[in-house]
Order: C-alpha cells, then sequence, then structure tokens
C-alpha cells in the first residue's frame, strides 16, 4: 500500500466540503423546479428568467467541482510508480472524470442557448 495519508486525508477533507456544496446545489435544484413549474403553468417569464440564471449558476459550480476531480484524476494517472491493476483503474477514472467535466461543460452551453426551455436539464 502506496498511498500518501496525508494528502489523502487532504483530499478527503475537500470531498466532505463538496458533499455540504451538493446539499445547497440540491437544495437550488428544487427551487429552479418549482421556478420552471410556474412559468410552464402560467407563462411567467421572471420565473422563466430566474430558473435559468439558477441552473446557470449551479453548473458553473459544478464544473469547477469537477474540474478538481479532473485535476486529481490527471495526477494520480501521471504518477510512475504503480501496478498494472492501478494503471488500468487510473485509465478509467481519468476517462469517467473527464466525461464528467464534458457532461458539465454541455449542459452549461444548452443553458446558455436554449431560451424556450425546451431540454430537460438534469443535475446527476
Amino acid at each position: 500500500m502506496n498511498i500518501n495519508i496525508p494528502k489523502r486525508l487532504k483530499q478527503i477533507e475537500t470531498e466532505n466540503f463538496i458533499w455540504i456544496i451538493y446539499l445547497f446545489i440540491i437544495g437550488f435544484s428544487f427551487y429552479a423546479n418549482s421556478l420552471e413549474k410556474d412559468y410552464f403553468l402560467t407563462q411567467n417569464r421572471i420565473s422563466k428568467n430566474k430558473y435559468k440564471e439558477i441552473n446557470i449558476m449551479i453548473f458553473s459550480i459544478l464544473i469547477i467541482i469537477y474540474s478538481y476531480f479532473e485535476r486529481d484524476a490527471i495526477e494520480s494517472f501521471c504518477q510512475k510508480e504503480k501496478t498494472k491493476k492501478q494503471a488500468s483503474f487510473d485509465t478509467l477514472i481519468l476517462i469517467a472524470s473527464s466525461a464528467v467535466l464534458l457532461s458539465g461543460f454541455i449542459f452549461l452551453y444548452i443553458l446558455l442557448k436554449d431560451d424556450n426551455l425546451e431540454e430537460e436539464i438534469a443535475f446527476n
């Protein structure tokens, strides 16, 4: 087991903070959904604009979070001393974190370009 324990403990601390941010994002997502529902029921443009602004904020924050995990995956991928199994896991983690980051950028792009709220944007 070749783990830098202080570094790993710091990562866990950061991840715990990220979980707290996710809780706020979930709360904002509930609020954004209520605004979206109001817009579709009443055509209230203020609700539509707030819904869009909140979702842009949410996905901007998520991109920052996803970038943190991407950086961590890149660092782990670039480490030299590891077994073949560890290297294959690092490759898979890098691919997965890159896909998640890319999805965040795609969702943000859709939010910025879709003025009619025709596409469902979901935080996952």
